[in-house]
């Protein structure tokens, strides 16, 4: 089970940091990665990170490459996704997924086409 949390309503140039605690199966041995999805548009990856405390794997869609940042934190089967300087069109629901696969360049796919879904957390920015 994939929980996320972290959401909300924020001013442009806020920053939030969402989480996603995983549940029900073993943390260390998987790809994770966070996606978003627009009104009316299709879920669009954001990075994807592997899991392991040993492979510090990361992978960022070109698009929000500066001001997005995937991490983990192995102790407490969690993974974030810190998103500063945000703006009015970062306005989405954002899922988290995870998939038992190793951490590649293709993560955001795998994950996509493999993954294990979370329920989705809003972000809204708005003045």
């Amino acid at each position: 089970q994939l929980q996320a949390s972290g959401g909300g309503l924020v001013q442009p140039g806020g920053s939030l940091r969402l989480s996603c605690v995983v549940s029900g199966f073993t943390f260390e041995y998987y790809t994770m990665g966070w996606f978003r999805q627009f009104p009316g548009k299709e879920r669009e990856g954001i990075a994807c990170i592997s899991t392991s405390s040993r492979n510090s794997f990361t992978y960022y869609q070109d698009s929000v490459k500066g001001r997005f940042t995937i991490s983990k934190d192995n102790a407490k089967n969690t993974v974030h996704l810190q998103i500063d300087d945000l703006k009015p069109d970062d306005t989405a629901i954002y899922y988290c997924v995870a998939v038992g696969l190793r951490a590649t360049r293709t993560c955001l796919s795998d994950l996509a086409s493999f993954g294990t879904w979370g329920q989705g957390t809003q972000v809204t920015v708005s003045s």
